[in-house]
């Protein structure tokens, strides 16, 4: 990362896609705001940039107004693309010639949010470790099973920064800002944000099994990440619990008890769930969805679809870009 003389302030640009996430955004610039003010002297500066310098909306319909467009030349130490629902279809020239253009220039790209499926479209991710939202993670690595994709908070390889966006964005910059004034500023900032902790960026980024599912059953919790890891290929029951030590009869009545289900209905919501969200995040086609969820058919894949979701497939269908 950029290191620059002692009374120079660090320039950040923020590259605004539309329907971007101002949760991530607000937590990548309130740190350097809270650095300059606890600082007591500007160390970083910051400028909005949009595609055509008009006002940007967010996924919340909030509107921002940018400082300029992608057309007017500014050089940057770091320019952050701030990605949001839908973010996976915009292939737009100005914004892949431009945040090409800038690494050319030296500075470093970072992408929060969504926003590393533009840098992928752009191919400053090749041979990079890069990482995406949660929600994004399967269709991400569908789209481009070439990059080394992880899960983790953030991940910081050369001149290319990738994060999973949200309060992340914090964790990342008080990482940045660590990194340029010292550990000492960067606890002082996340104090002031109630964040009461600095994450590093091995940590994943979704909560505990144990806290999405709101059960602590430690054999059932394993049938249950048994399950998650294997949606491709799907198990029958006996297999999940020979994997926990359990027998049949007792599986059953744990996902019974805890859960008001059956092995066989949970596990048949997770795939349902994943096929949802490689049909509205990808381009792969129905069949190719079907196979990647378990299924020996596009047109059994449908009915099921359609059975728990009340739609057929293609209503979920990404539209072409």
């Amino acid at each position: 990362m950029v290191m620059r003389g002692s009374g120079e302030p660090e320039q950040f640009g923020y590259l605004l896609l539309p329907s971007f996430s101002l949760m991530a955004f607000s937590s990548a610039v309130e740190p350097l705001r809270a650095a300059n003010t606890i600082a007591g002297k500007k160390l970083y500066e910051w400028t909005l940039v949009s595609m055509d310098g008009a006002a940007v909306t967010a996924s919340n319909d909030i509107d921002i107004m940018p400082d300029l467009s992608v057309a007017i030349d500014k050089r940057f130490d770091y320019l952050f693309v701030v990605g949001g629902t839908g973010a996976e279809k915009i292939k737009d020239p100005r914004a892949i010639n431009y945040v090409r253009k800038l690494s050319r220039l030296g500075t470093t790209i970072g992408a929060v949010s969504t926003a590393p499926y533009l840098l992928a479209h752009a191919g400053l991710l090749d041979n990079r470790r890069c990482t995406i939202h949660w929600e994004y993670l399967d269709g991400f690595r569908e789209d481009f099973p070439h990059l080394e994709i992880t899960d983790e908070l953030y991940e910081i390889d050369g001149g290319i920064v990738t994060c999973s966006g949200g309060t992340a964005s914090i964790d990342l910059l008080l990482h940045m800002i660590s990194h340029s004034h010292g550990h000492d500023l960067a606890t002082h900032v996340s104090d002031w944000f109630l964040h009461k902790q600095i994450r590093e960026q091995s940590e994943h980024q979704r909560m505990s099994l144990r806290f999405r599912v709101g059960v602590s059953h430690p054999k059932l919790l394993g049938a249950i990440q048994f399950m998650e890891d294997n949606l491709e290929t799907p198990l029958d029951r006996e297999e999940i619990a020979e994997a926990v030590n359990l027998s049949t009869r007792q599986l059953e009545r744990l996902f019974r008890k805890y859960l008001n289900s059956t092995p066989r209905k949970y596990y048949f919501g997770l795939r349902m769930q994943r096929a949802r969200i490689l049909l509205r995040q990808t381009s792969m086609s129905v069949l190719d969805v079907a196979l990647a969820c378990g299924f020996v058919s596009a047109s059994h894949f449908a009915k099921c679809y359609r059975e728990f979701f009340g739609h057929s497939p293609r209503r979920d269908r990404a539209p072409e870009s």
